[in-house]
């Protein structure tokens, strides 16, 4: 790509889900491409709206439905998807773009932008989900196999991975019909067969061949302006504990935090990310409780960092230098723990065994063995030198450009 080609203004129409691990980032992909000179609107929710406007894009509000159905809102997801695509298609038509990007979990943008003939770009903002035979299926939280036995093993999960995978093209190609679209053929029919990015440190892929139009490109690191919080004084080793804003709503995580760390010689400092607290809690003497937290200004200056494997939080502390204590609660966050583990820069302690007693060995093992801060201080280092969110944006405009170059050849 040329010099003067790469500098064009191009329009590029951005599609996320509202919760954080989704819209940030998105959101740093945005600013990317808006430092890059080019003019973005940002399609999320209302809650996003001013720092949407504050990084110099355009907001639009998203159509704003659950992933899950519930009693309240029973309407099934690819229902959703077919209504919220009409809206969707109306600000695409409206912004006129070079190129749409939408989350992962988004995909009214993208069938929005294929019925305006906007080629379409799918950012996945954690490890790529996509199985292979021989792994063990996604979001399982299962190491790969060392041995032929265990390869052979995982392969029996293959046929029922396959079955769920078909039903799921069925609802998505019914969902095309009632669009006017064709049906498509592959299995995860939602991701882009032009550009998929993924958002994640490469370090944290199982070894596998990447299909052409997948680039792993880093974590796309982006969090809202806060105040420093201070932590406590003193110069013992300070461990952050960083909760879920989605996941574990009664706080069983920080609960069982607070008295782990009470007897041990750290400094913490926790916050409960402004989600309702089930009651009081007691605070040892050795930590703060925060409503909520710079990440990018405390996690620098810890030692370890406790989450629930969230995989933006995880990244955020892994790209400081800091090792993790992964307490997996739902959705990708066992898998998220599995990689970290596999990783070697941190450990994971399953849901099921959380205590304080049991949080306090997992804390005292990162602490005490040099190896997993070694290591997290190796994915700092890789994170310093490779742009997530800059990568991402050249992979959007060289789309767009190819695009723009295909159809002008066509003439």
């Amino acid at each position: 790509m040329s010099a003067a080609r790469s500098t064009a203004r191009l329009r590029v129409f951005l599609g996320a889900f509202g919760d954080p691990g989704h819209a940030f980032p998105m959101l740093a992909l945005g600013s990317s491409l808006v430092r890059r000179g080019h003019e973005v609107v940002l399609e999320t929710w209302q809650r996003w709206s001013t720092h949407v406007e504050a990084a110099g894009m355009r907001f639009a509000a998203a159509p704003e439905y659950p992933v899950f159905p519930t009693r309240e809102r029973p309407l099934q997801p690819y229902e959703a998807v077919v209504r919220a695509a009409a809206q969707t298609r109306s600000s695409i038509a409206e912004a006129r773009p070079h190129v749409v990007v939408h989350d992962i979990l988004t995909l009214a943008p993208a069938l929005a932008g294929e019925l305006e003939g906007v080629p379409v770009a799918t950012l996945i903002p954690h490890v790529y989900p996509v199985g292979r035979p021989g792994l063990p299926p996604y979001a399982m939280g299962a190491r790969p196999p060392r041995t032929r036995f265990g390869r052979v093993a995982w392969r029996m999960f293959d046929r029922p991975v396959e079955l769920g995978l078909r039903q799921g093209q069925r609802d998505l190609n019914e969902t095309r019909r009632k669009l006017g679209l064709e049906p498509v053929a592959r299995l995860h029919g939602g991701l882009s067969q032009e550009l998929c990015i993924v958002g994640t440190f490469p370090q944290l892929e199982y070894p596998r061949p990447w299909p052409q139009n997948v680039h792993v490109v880093g974590p796309l690191l982006w969090e809202p302006p806060h105040d420093d919080v201070e932590p406590p004084p003193g110069d013992a080793p300070l461990v952050v504990i960083a909760p879920s804003t989605a996941q574990d709503p009664r706080h069983d995580m920080l609960r069982a935090a607070l008295p782990a760390l009470g007897p041990l010689e750290v400094r913490a400092l926790a916050t409960w990310n402004r989600k309702p607290l089930p009651g009081p809690l007691t605070v040892p003497a050795n930590a703060r409780l925060a409503e909520w937290i710079s990440y990018s200004r405390s996690m620098p200056n810890a030692a370890a960092v406790i989450c629930h494997a969230g995989h933006g939080t995880m990244v955020r502390a892994l790209a400081c230098g800091c090792p993790v204590v992964a307490v997996p609660h739902s959705g990708d966050m066992a898998e998220n723990a599995a990689r970290l583990d596999w990783a070697g820069a941190g450990v994971r302690l399953p849901w099921r065994l959380l205590s304080p007693v049991t949080l306090r060995l997992a804390v005292r093992r990162v602490l005490e063995n040099p190896g997993f801060g070694e290591r997290a201080r190796e994915l700092a280092t890789w994170a310093a030198g490779h742009d997530g969110a800059r990568a991402a944006a050249e992979l959007v405009e060289a789309l767009a450009l190819r695009q723009a170059d295909g159809r002008a050849g066509t003439r």
